[in-house]
């Protein structure tokens, strides 16, 4: 077995987020009383969110101004009177009552616990990702969770990479390998931090980016394969 530490992305690697996430938007909308647009207002939603989560990984903005700001600019363009900071803390409530997992989630954690250590790795609120993966029920493969916010760093900065390796009981750059939907985190992560990836890529969307994974898988399951595990 070439890999003994495993280091995972969570969110649309292990956890459906953007179900997850519409679900819990509704649930949030629908306490306030609005239901009229809603799939307008979480289109709007996500584009901001996905603007204000980059400029996060550049340092550009603070993670607790990104979770109310998202709800502030999508109230602001509809003209919708509703105090953003409420709507936040209503939201990341939701979010946890709301997991969605990705087929084959469980058994791809527990096929990688029975030959090393798993890991999380996660840019995420690090309340609201422990809450998730307690609800998960792959908690129990797991060695720990990473988060930018204990790190001190954000993927892909290989300081927060530095944080993830002193985690396990036995790192070795050779034996580790990144598993994540994300080019320009998790696999540009592991390229400027020297370690082996695997691009979770159920849409065989094109990498037009300079990240370049060591394996492309279509699913979970033909990751396990990739990296020679057994799922």
């Amino acid at each position: 077995m070439k890999y003994r530490n495993f280091l995972l992305d969570l969110d649309d690697t292990l956890l459906d987020f953007r179900a997850s996430e519409q679900l819990s938007f509704v649930r949030t909308l629908s306490s306030f009383g609005i239901g009229a647009e809603v799939e307008r207002l979480f289109i709007d939603y996500q584009r901001e969110n996905l603007s204000l989560w980059a400029d996060f990984e550049k340092g550009l903005v603070t993670k607790d101004a990104l979770k109310v700001e998202r709800f502030r600019r999508t109230f602001a363009l509809h003209g919708i009177e509703v105090d953003p900071s409420k709507a936040s803390a209503l939201y990341l409530d939701c979010l946890p009552q709301t997991v969605v997992l990705v087929d084959g989630a469980i058994e791809f954690c527990e096929a990688l616990a029975a030959v090393g250590e798993v890991g999380i790795i996660t840019n995420g609120i690090e309340h609201v990702q422990a809450r998730r993966v307690a609800s998960s029920g792959f908690a129990g493969a797991l060695a720990f969770i990473a988060t930018s916010e204990a790190s001190g760093y954000a993927k892909p900065d290989s300081r927060f990479f530095d944080y993830c390796a002193s985690k396990f009981r036995c790192f070795e750059k050779a034996q580790t390998v990144i598993v994540g939907d994300r080019l320009d985190a998790d696999i540009l992560g592991a390229n400027q931090y020297g370690i082996d990836s695997c691009w979770l890529n159920p849409g065989d969307a094109a990498n037009a980016s300079a990240a370049v994974p060591t394996y492309v898988a279509a699913s979970l399951q033909e990751a396990a394969m990739r990296l020679g595990v057994q799922s």
